[in-house]
């Protein structure tokens, strides 16, 4: 039985220089390259191999084939007081959702709430991601975003939302932000695709295959669809989110974007959306925390209970501290790609 390497240690900065010129070196401008490299290794620190590093061979492929427009800028097309609309330009999802997020806590200051609001966009990484400089605003966030069809509706067969994830911020005074984050499928697809590079079977209840029967190939589920969080319920929300960041945004639904795994295809047109909400606005700032801080010790009163996030922001202390974990293959990857 052939032994799994073992990961090798990065320091963060090294590594998010090494996804930078990766991306440069495919085709990438310096804004787009420096957005998407920050998100990918947050997420590696964070223990997201999945929405981390790992993605720069898809991102590069992307960029070969003109899925991506590496020399994007991103605009604001529309705007109200509390509300803007970002065109990320058919560039990377990330430097457009800086835009939008930026634009939100601002709007919010002075309204009280705002949405930010993103179209033409691409793969947007870990949802909550994004939330981070809400939470360091002082505000609840929210983030939504669609993706390629991988999950049926309830009762179908055919592959028309995608995994869809949803995150949420609340900021705690003395301790780190409460920070929630999920796929709407049984677990995200970026999993899979992990497991499938890993030539790694996957569990049972995960995925179905392209006829539809359940499988655990990796490779037989990316080729299929996924099941949703929850059953029926899952697949509401998937709806909710698919709406949310299409009909409002004139982004493409998820079954009008190819597949994120093939090298070649359409380009994704694809939307999410954030919403900063400021808690001195409502019931003020003080309530707000006192609410928050008497649910969350009601909660830890039972032993075993693990708040949303402490994990990751456990891990990604610790990566800051003695470095990253990560996958040879994805190294080698890297330094093949950032030499051309």
């Amino acid at each position: 039985m052939t032994s799994t390497p073992t990961p090798t240690t990065i320091p963060p900065k090294d590594l998010y220089q090494l996804a930078e010129r990766a991306l440069v070196a495919s085709g990438a401008s310096p804004l787009q390259a420096a957005a998407t490299a920050r998100a990918l290794v947050a997420a590696d620190t964070q223990g997201l191999a999945s929405h981390g590093t790992s993605r720069v061979q898809m991102y590069a492929a992307h960029l070969r084939h003109g899925r991506v427009d590496g020399k994007a800028v991103p605009a604001l097309v529309a705007q109200r007081p509390a509300a803007v609309l970002v065109d990320a330009a058919d560039g990377f999802a990330f430097p457009a959702c800086e835009l939008g997020v930026d634009e939100a806590i601002a709007r919010a200051r002075h309204a009280g709430i705002a949405i930010a609001a993103i179209t033409n966009s691409h793969h947007f990484g870990a949802a909550a991601y994004h939330l981070e400089a809400v939470a360091a605003a002082g505000m609840v966030g929210l983030a939504m975003g669609n993706s390629p069809a991988a999950m049926p509706f309830a009762g179908g067969k055919r592959p028309i939302f995608g995994t869809n994830p949803i995150a949420a911020c609340f900021p705690r005074q003395n301790a780190a932000p409460l920070m929630i984050d999920l796929s709407l499928s049984e677990v995200a697809r970026g999993k899979i695709m992990v497991a499938a590079q890993q030539g790694k079977p996957i569990p049972a209840g995960w995925a179905l295959d392209k006829d539809g029967r359940p499988t655990t190939d990796a490779q037989a589920a990316l080729q299929g669809s996924m099941l949703p969080a929850g059953g029926n319920k899952g697949a509401m929300l998937a709806l909710i989110v698919e709406l949310m960041v299409t009909s409002l945004t004139g982004a493409s639904f998820g079954a009008e974007a190819d597949s994120f795994f093939v090298d070649a295809g359409n380009r994704p047109r694809l939307g999410q959306a954030f919403i900063a909400i400021d808690p001195g606005a409502l019931a003020g700032t003080a309530t707000y925390h006192a609410r928050l801080e008497a649910l969350l010790e009601a909660m830890l009163a039972d032993e075993g209970v693990r708040l949303p996030g402490a994990r990751r922001q456990a891990l990604a202390a610790e990566a800051e501290a003695q470095g990253i974990p990560v996958a040879a293959a994805t190294l080698e990857q890297l330094r093949r790609i950032a030499a051309g």
